[in-house]
């Protein structure tokens, strides 16, 4: 069937704007194509992960419960290996760690702190790490290094139990001043109805002088009472 004049004349119009921008379009549904083809993807890959990843946190638990310290090795080799960006291999750096500092293992110990020191994306899991990898090196001696561990910026929340941590570094490192600015500071930091602040109170009691304490109000001379 012919077409009018009118509707030769759309078709026209309509082939000559296609001419001129149909490659544009073409690759502008392509591109959306393919990013969406690749957001269902990355969707489906982080969600296979999570799922993997817990599994993998399970067979951890099931290895601490059991007490199989072997096992414990492998399952957190395999989270960190394996699942790295997943919330699963933070968590089970921390749990793997102190199962093998209960466990006399201290160099595992240490080294999965350190891995969560290194890797963990949560800066939570990041500061706990920190703080028991420092912990673990004051236990051993290694004061200096424990005391690296302190310096650096620590989100608020932190800033009492670092400052705790540090004061028993320096403690040991025989720098009683500097450790009771360090229990002081946590002292500052910590709520008052805090149980840990008490805690550290008895700390700056040991070393002479209590928190927060006013200072002594001097006698009057004998001679000045009239």
């Amino acid at each position: 069937m012919a077409y009018d004049l009118e509707e030769q004349e759309q078709l026209a119009t309509l082939k000559a704007w296609w001419n001129t921008y149909g490659n544009l379009v073409t690759t502008v549904v392509l591109v959306v194509a393919l990013a969406f083809a690749a957001w269902n993807g990355w969707n489906w890959y982080q969600r296979n992960q999570a799922a993997a990843a817990t599994g993998a946190y399970e067979d951890l638990q099931t290895a601490v419960a059991a007490k199989d310290m072997a096992r414990v090795k492998t399952a957190a080799g395999t989270l960190f290996d394996q699942y790295s960006r997943t919330a699963y291999a933070q968590m089970g750096g921390l749990l793997a760690a102190r199962v093998s500092f209960d466990a006399g293992d201290l160099r595992t110990a240490k080294a999965q702190l350190q891995w969560v020191v290194d890797n963990a994306r949560d800066e939570s899991f990041k500061m706990v790490a920190r703080l028991r990898l420092a912990g673990v090196l004051l236990d051993e001696g290694a004061h200096d290094a424990a005391l690296a561990l302190m310096n650096g910026s620590v989100p608020e929340q932190f800033e009492s139990v670092f400052a705790d941590r540090k004061g028993d570094i320096l403690m040991a490192l025989k720098k009683p001043e500097e450790a009771r600015a360090a229990y002081q500071l946590s002292v500052d930091k910590t709520d008052l109805r805090n149980p840990h602040r008490q805690i550290v109170q008895i700390k700056l009691d040991d070393l002479g002088l209590k928190a927060d304490a006013p200072a002594a109000t001097p006698a009057a001379p004998v001679g000045d009472k009239k």
